[in-house]
């Protein structure tokens, strides 16, 4: 398995896998941060009653819920595409990595990539913050609950797109799956909680750490045991998937 993520980040560089992340997460933090220096905005940098890095996290779950489904199939779909250009799980498989195996290893290795990809995004946020100029000390543990939080979901959903990517030779199929999860993870978060539940995206909703209560913009406590429960079961699912790949003549 080793040397199969070793060779996953053999491809990213040929794919340019870098600036891609790169230029997504700074989008992402731009538009995260651009109400920071609105003047209605910068009058509540000194009122602690107003929330304001509440405010920021609240935003930013927002343009990350829009974004972060798109990154995952994007990401997703170019690692796997490469195998489908050719003879790429014939080659491999005679290398001994069977498409179970492949698909294993390109979830591994891109998660190595979202890992700083999301941190650096939050830090960006905060970053932002701090230079625009509020003066409310920062309470970092939902900023880094939701950090931890929205890199798992990621994971998860690069899961889903490799895998499909993977069984469907049309990349399209699985960007605009993509596409169509950012939608629904931005509406999922107009939704009563119940119904983010029942909806895969609806969890870029339910781990957020901030929403509005009586007007007010406040720190929340997401749905732990829903949220773990939702990753283990991608993470079996994903499993016992690509398993089956692995006794898929290719």
């Amino acid at each position: 398995m080793r040397r199969a993520i070793h060779l996953e980040f053999q491809k990213m560089r040929r794919l340019r896998t870098a600036p891609v992340v790169i230029m997504l997460i700074t989008a992402v933090a731009a538009l995260s941060s651009a109400s920071l220096f609105s003047g209605g905005t910068r009058e509540t940098f000194d009122d602690p009653t107003a929330s304001p890095w509440a405010a920021l996290l609240l935003t930013y779950t927002m343009m990350a819920a829009m974004t972060s489904p798109i990154l995952t199939a994007v990401l997703a779909s170019r690692q796997t595409d490469i195998e489908h250009s050719g003879t790429g799980w014939t080659l491999a498989a005679t290398a001994g990595y069977t498409p179970g195996i492949l698909c294993r290893a390109k979830l591994a290795a891109l998660s190595l990539v979202l890992l700083p990809a999301v941190v650096a995004q939050t830090l960006l946020v905060i970053g932002a913050g701090a230079l625009a100029g509020i003066r409310v000390p920062l309470d970092p543990g939902p900023w880094a609950g939701y950090t931890l939080l929205l890199f798992a979901v990621n994971v998860a959903f690069c899961a889903l797109h490799i895998w499909l990517a993977a069984t469907v030779e049309n990349q399209l199929i699985s960007v605009g799956v993509g596409m169509l999860g950012a939608f629904l993870a931005v509406f999922s978060l107009l939704m009563p909680g119940i119904v983010s539940r029942i909806i895969p995206w609806g969890y870029y909703a339910m781990i957020s750490h901030a929403g509005q209560q009586g007007g007010e913009v406040v720190y929340l406590a997401p749905p732990y045991l829903w949220i773990a429960g939702f990753l283990i079961l991608v993470g079996a699912v994903f499993a016992v998937v690509t398993r089956r790949l692995d006794r898929i003549e290719r």
